[in-house]
């Protein structure tokens, strides 16, 4: 779809320069949790765009997407700061690897990669799906959505190496249809574990964010 003008329902801090960004769903816009939009605004004059996946679990009405707030990016600290009421301009969804109502999810995410996670394992608990979720972050972020799905009966890792032994073994016991969601160094990471795990590293969904930021 074209870029289409939406309005902000919310702004929240969700972690540490971190924000869950609420908007109201466009007409015709129809979204799977860890499929992504383009987000556009003029920031000081210039159109500026980037890219950010679904972190709710359906976008019947509203839709949500979590950002990682950088002081010197050109989008983020625009978005951070908005108030409801307040428009910008959504293109899409795009993206191959999202939900498709698989009966178990077992997601790896690293950084960012949280915020399709958290939407991917609300949606298969909804609908009685296995979850498991191993989120490597040092300062993890959407922690009250992650207690929520352990509550619910999804198995929760946060950790700081996806490798540990502990992970591993986890992952082993793991089912479901396997998705990674992170930065490209994350991403080897992840297929690393996987394989350890004695899991298919090939039929996992993957969505890579790009080269970290502080790898650039």
């Amino acid at each position: 779809m074209d870029g289409t003008q939406v309005a902000v329902r919310s702004v929240e801090s969700v972690g540490s320069d971190t924000v869950a960004l609420t908007l109201e769903t466009p007409e015709g816009f129809d979204a799977a949790p860890g499929q992504f939009v383009q987000l556009a605004a003029t920031v000081d004059g210039e159109q500026v765009t980037r890219h950010y996946t679904l972190s709710s679990p359906d976008a019947a009405e509203t839709f949500e997407v979590t950002v990682e707030v950088d002081p010197e990016g050109s989008l983020s600290p625009y978005l951070a700061d908005l108030d409801a009421g307040a428009a910008v301009e959504v293109a899409g969804p795009f993206g191959d690897s999202y939900y498709e109502g698989e009966e178990g999810v077992v997601v790896l995410a690293g950084g960012p990669g949280v915020g399709p996670a958290v939407g991917i394992g609300e949606r298969s608990v909804a609908d009685g799906g296995d979850v498991t979720i191993v989120y490597e972050d040092a300062d993890p972020v959407h922690e009250d959505r992650l207690s929520a799905l352990a509550d619910a009966g999804a198995t929760v890792v946060v950790t700081d190496d996806v490798s540990d032994e502990d992970v591993l073994e986890i992952l082993a016991d793991a089912q479901g249809q396997t998705f990674i969601y992170g930065f490209a160094d994350f991403l080897d990471r992840a297929t690393a574990a996987l394989d350890a795990a004695n899991l298919d590293s090939d039929d996992a969904k993957v969505e890579n964010f790009g080269p970290a930021p502080d790898s650039e």
